[in-house]
This record gives structure tokens, C-alpha cells and sequence, in this order.
């Protein structure tokens, strides 16, 4: 008999070579219908996989990140299946899971996929799905699977870089693929497949290889699932940051400039001062400091706190002057500066905590394929702000920041969201600074401040900074779509390696620590996620201009003027279209730059001292008219109602 533990921490025990799925069917038939993938021990099995040890089992359905994952990656190896037979002689590579779908790497020789293809793919993949062929994974000698893929160049590099006696092919049908394995029970579970596009890639990501192609899928157990889906990107276009950005004209790009670094417009400029102003007001209650640093540093200033060796040779390379060995660096964190902030003068236990706030620019140099909008950028200004205090002080300031967060996202509408506590990788611990008692510490100190808090949490192993371990938070938008956005790490290392001190109640000197934060991380990323979760309708009080003032006609130009000189009395941004339009025309202009209220002025407004309210968005629904002081109560209220007040 072996005992196999379950995620609730229930053991079970079973004879020996009982499987993933036996194990769901014990547990209920119903749960069982629903399993498609599962996991031992922390390693992925088919859920036919015998089990003879002891050990940890979790079972996953289409609800779980892991079935889904193996859900896609099953799909693609039928994909492959049907490539095959419509393309005879192509050479298959790599098909994996990746968010939303998944992809295989074809070399077509000779042939061309094209869009008009898709469909009759589609068609097959469903058809061999419907047999409910199971997948079945087998270990096969290096010999063996080199004989087989004698004539893929692709897979025969794959296997030559494997060890006999580690390498497997998963069947089903009449298909056969090199793979490691995680797949669902069988092809039936497939209803709903779609491809959706093609691109060029090169073998293994090196330029220096032949240039494959890449075919994006998706797929879904129900048809419904899929049309669901694909509703969702045509909504997800239509709020593509980068399209509202120009229309809105907030921001934009010049090849001149150069790739990844933005220009901000006049509106977009006045949205981030306004994001800045919200914040700093918030750290100055909380007891910030702000200053500034500059935007580069000496190369040795990076290489003590360990950014060169992380960020060097990726990043910007280092500034040479007239002076013989002096170096510089675009400055890649802000952190070193701060430290050095700090060591400007020595501290007591009395003085701490020290907090010093600073909206600080950084450069990175992202692959020119990996830069995306505001979302993935060169240039970038980050919110930062480290916390120097003492142990005893962790706890509360750890807990005051999250307190910082929660502020900012119930502001700005994030309200689904989970808190990521992200810790060091488990085996590999080469790609991390410090002493393992450090790091234990700090691990502690966030797992312990995001309990006492109340935070829904998830543990994610491998996903800290290099000096200290994070609690991430991961903000669903309005798509479902996932952000990380604002994170708080616990750091001991960089204190030590810049020897900062303070001295104790002793009179001995002490080592701080240092708390990094950033509520909205980087302002650009920020902005670019809150304009795809509003659509551009932010909240009221952040919204470049508030109200636009539209004259029935030049006889009430005056008028209209007067109303924008009361609404700047009341600190209501507003202006005024006098365009020689039709009022329908400034209307769907007004629209389009997604303004909150529309305040139209003609004769009867003029005469009793009013305005007529138009809302955006809410065509037909009638235009209310209401003095100046009354819409001006109206704006403040609903202000009030998103822009919390930050209380420490």
C-alpha cells in the first residue's frame, strides 16, 4: 500500500500502481469526469501515470492554470497530427503551452500554410478529436528515437542533447511526438479549436538558425468557451492602449527618438503629474521623504549592489568620458542611489524608519521584439520608494505599505486582485545574493504581514528579486486578464552590501532593513493597464478634462465662457468646443475624446443661469439641467465616492 496525500493535507492510501485517475474517481465519479491533468510530487504525470511511492498528488481540471496547460499542449500535438497529413514531408520541432493557447514550430519546406487553410485544419483537429484517442506516453531508448527522427533535423538535436533512459514519445492515434509528458485522458475532451495565427520564428530563438514557421492555437472543451473567447479579443482591440492612446492623444512614439521610449503629450503628461500628486500626497501622511536621484551612476555603484551582474550585459553598455577608465551606467534601479542616501549621515534606532519616496527614471534595454507599447519599454519611471528600519519595525512597516496599496488600487478601481507572495526557486539558488538565514527571515516577515492582513495569497517559488523575496499583487482587469501590479520586497542584502548601520539602544552599531515598494510600479506600465481595464473612461477625478462646454451657436460664446470661468472657480477642468460644428458634431467629438459630461449652453441656459448635462455614454437617456453650483456638487460627490481619503 502507498499513501497519497491530496492538497487539503488528507491522506489516502491505495495499492500500489493506482493512478492520477483512480485517485479522482475514489474521491468522487463526478470530480473524476473533470479531470484532465495532475501533478506528483511536484512533477507532471499523466493522470494514467502508475503510482508507486508515497507522495503528494493534486489533481487538476480546465478550472486549474496546470489543465489548462495541458489541455493546450494536447491540442497541439493533434495540430501536428493534421499538419502532417496535409503537408507531407514538413519537419516538426517544439509545440508547448503558452498563455491563451499554444504554438508549434513547423519547418514547411517547400509548402505554404496560409489563412485561407485554417479552417480545413480546424475541421480535422476536431474530427480526430471525436475518436477520444487516448494519449498515451512510453520511454523509448535513445537509439530508438533517434532512428525514428533520422530525418528531423530538428528533433534529432533535441535528442542528442537527452539522456538514454529519459526519453519518452506520447501516442495517440496515429501520431507519435517526442515529448516529456502532460497531457489529458484523451482527444474527446477537445470541442472547440481555432487557429489563430501564423508568424515566423527562428529554431530555438537564435537568428543565426533557420527561420521556421510559428502556428498559434487555441482550443476549449466547450464551443461556447471559444466564442466567449473570441469576443473577448475583439474587446480587447478596441481597448488596446496603444489605440486609445492616440486617440486620446496621451502619448506617442518617434522613430527619431528611438524604439521603447515614449513621449508623453500634454494630456498624458497632466494624467501622470495628476497619478504623481495623488500618490505623493498619500506618502507625505504616511511619513515619505521625497528626493531625487540622478538618471546615471558609476558602473562600481551597480556592481556593489549587484544590478551589473544582473542587468549588464543586457542593458545599456557603460558610458566612457575623456577620463581613462571611468565608466557610467544608465541607472537600471534606483535603489543604490537610495542606499547611498541613506549613508549620507549616521542614523540612530531613534531616527528609524527613514522612508524616502522618489518617481525615478530607470533604462533598460528590452530586445526591440519584446517592446510592446507602455507595457514593455526602455525608458521607464518607477514609484519607488525604500524604507529603512529596524527588525522589530518590519512587521508594522510591511503592513502600513499594503495598506498604501490597497489605497491606491480602491482608487483607481482594481478590485480583483490576489497578493503573490513569490519566494526563492527551491533547487536553484545561484541566481540569488544573500546568506539563507536572510533570506528566511525576510520570507518570514512577508508570509507573516500578508496573513495578519487578511490578503488572499498564493505562493509562487522562483519569482523573487534576485536580493529578496516580493509579495506581488495581481490585479484581474476588466478582461480577466492578469497584471502584476505593485509589488513590496523585504530586503538584508543590499544594507549589507552598501554596510549601512545605525546604532542601537546598545550603543552598538546594527544592520537596517530595507523595504522596496512600488504601488504602481512603472507609471507607463501603470497607465497602459488602467486604460485597457477603463476603456479610457477613468475615474472622474484622474480624467484629463472633466467637462467640455458646447454653445448652441456663436450667440452664447460669452456665456460659455463665463460657465468655464465658474467651473475653474470650483476646480472642474473643463473647456470649450466653439468650433463652427453642428452640436451633433460636437457631441460625437466629445464621445469619441470620452468626456465625462457634455454642458450644452443655449438661449434658455443663458437666461436662467444653468447648464444641460449630457453623461457620456448614456445617448437617449435625456440631459438633465442644473445651476453651476449643483453640477459642481455633482463632480465632488462622485469624486468622493472613488478617491478615497488615505488615513495612516
Amino acid at each position: 500500500m502507498i499513501k497519497i496525500t491530496l492538497p487539503d493535507g488528507s491522506i489516502r492510501e491505495y495499492a500500489s500502481d493506482v493512478t492520477p485517475m483512480d485517485v479522482a474517481k475514489n474521491i468522487s465519479e463526478g470530480f473524476a469526469r473533470n479531470v484532465i491533468s495532475a501533478s506528483f510530487n511536484g512533477t507532471t504525470v499523466e493522470t494514467s501515470t502508475p503510482l508507486t511511492t508515497d507522495g503528494n498528488l493534486t489533481l487538476f481540471t480546465w478550472n486549474d492554470e496546470n489543465g489548462k496547460k495541458a489541455f493546450w499542449h494536447s491540442t497541439s500535438h493533434v495540430m501536428a497530427q493534421v499538419l502532417e497529413e496535409m503537408y507531407s514531408g514538413i519537419k516538426l520541432t517544439l509545440g508547448p503551452a503558452i498563455s491563451n493557447g499554444f504554438y508549434y514550430d513547423v519547418d514547411f519546406e517547400d509548402h505554404k500554410i496560409t489563412d485561407a487553410d485554417f479552417k480545413k485544419i480546424e475541421d480535422r483537429v476536431l474530427e480526430i478529436s471525436r475518436g477520444k484517442h487516448e494519449f498515451k506516453l512510453r520511454p523509448v531508448t535513445k537509439a530508438e528515437a533517434l532512428e525514428l527522427y533520422k530525418d528531423n533535423v530538428y528533433k534529432t538535436e533535441l535528442i542528442t542533447n537527452l539522456e538514454d533512459g529519459t526519453i519518452t514519445f506520447c501516442d495517440h492515434d496515429t501520431f507519435t511526438d517526442l515529448c516529456r509528458g502532460g497531457h489529458i485522458p484523451n482527444t474527446g475532451i477537445i470541442k472547440a479549436m481555432k487557429i489563430m495565427s501564423v508568424a515566423g520564428a527562428y529554431w530555438r530563438g537564435d537568428e543565426k538558425n533557420k527561420q521556421l514557421t510559428r502556428v498559434y492555437g487555441t482550443s476549449f472543451p466547450k464551443q461556447k468557451d471559444l466564442t466567449e473567447y473570441l469576443a473577448l479579443l475583439e474587446e480587447a482591440k478596441r481597448r488596446d492602449h496603444r489605440k486609445l492612446g492616440k486617440e486620446l492623444e496621451l502619448f506617442a512614439f518617434s522613430t527619431k527618438v528611438g524604439a521603447g521610449l515614449p513621449l508623453w503629450l500634454p494630456k498624458g503628461a497632466a494624467l501622470r503629474e495628476r497619478l504623481e500628486q495623488f500618490l505623493k500626497k498619500a506618502q507625505k501622511k504616511a511619513g515619505y521623504e521625497q528626493v531625487v536621484t540622478p538618471h546615471i551612476g558609476q558602473k562600481e555603484l551597480y556592481v556593489t549592489s549587484g544590478h551589473y551582474a544582473k542587468y549588464g550585459a543586457d542593458s545599456f553598455q557603460p558610458i566612457t568620458t575623456p577620463h581613462e577608465g571611468e565608466e557610467f551606467l544608465l541607472k537600471p534601479m534606483n535603489c543604490p542611489h537610495h542606499c547611498e542616501i541613506y549613508n549620507v549621515r549616521p542614523w540612530s534606532y531613534k531616527d528609524l524608519p527613514k522612508r524616502y519616496a522618489e518617481f525615478g527614471t530607470v533604462y533598460r534595454y528590452e530586445q526591440s521584439g519584446e517592446l510592446h507599447g507602455l507595457t514593455r519599454v526602455r525608458g521607464f519611471t518607477q514609484d519607488d520608494a525604500h524604507i529603512f528600519c529596524t527588525p522589530d519595525q518590519l512587521d508594522e512597516e510591511f503592513k502600513k505599505v499594503i495598506d498604501l496599496v490597497l489605497y491606491v488600487f480602491g482608487s483607481l478601481g482594481f478590485e480583483n486582485f490576489t497578493a503573490q507572495i513569490s519566494l526563492r526557486d527551491k533547487e536553484n539558488r545561484e541566481k540569488y545574493i544573500g546568506s539563507d538565514e536572510n533570506w528566511e527571515k525576510a520570507e518570514n516577515a512577508i508570509i507573516s504581514a500578508a496573513a495578519d492582513k487578511g490578503l488572499n495569497t498564493i505562493i509562487e517559488y522562483g519569482e523573487a528579486a534576485f536580493y529578496g523575496p516580493k509579495l506581488d499583487f495581481m490585479v484581474k482587469d476588466a478582461l480577466g486578464r492578469q497584471w502584476q501590479l505593485g509589488t513590496i520586497q523585504v530586503d538584508y542584502n543590499l544594507p549589507e552590501r552598501f554596510d549601512l548601520t545605525y546604532k542601537g539602544s546598545d550603543n552598538e552599531l546594527h544592520r537596517p532593513v530595507m523595504i522596496h515598494r512600488a504601488p504602481f510600479g512603472s507609471m507607463e506600465r501603470f497607465i497602459a493597464i488602467l486604460l485597457e481595464h477603463t476603456a479610457g473612461n477613468f475615474p472622474l477625478w484622474l480624467m484629463p478634462e472633466q467637462a467640455i462646454i458646447l454653445s448652441l451657436s456663436e450667440k452664447y460664446e460669452i456665456y460659455a465662457k463665463k460657465v468655464l470661468d465658474l467651473l475653474e472657480n470650483h476646480e472642474i477642468r473643463a473647456l470649450i468646443d466653439n468650433r463652427n460644428e453642428t452640436i451633433g458634431k460636437k457631441i460625437r467629438d466629445a464621445e469619441m475624446q470620452k468626456i465625462p459630461f457634455m454642458l450644452i449652453v443655449g438661449e434658455e441656459e443663458e437666461k436662467n443661469g444653468t447648464i444641460s448635462i449630457r453623461r457620456h455614454g448614456q445617448e437617449g437617456k435625456g440631459n438633465i439641467t442644473v445651476t453651476i453650483d449643483e453640477f459642481a456638487t455633482l463632480v465632488n460627490e462622485e469624486i468622493s465616492k472613488t478617491l478615497k481619503v488615505f488615513t495612516v
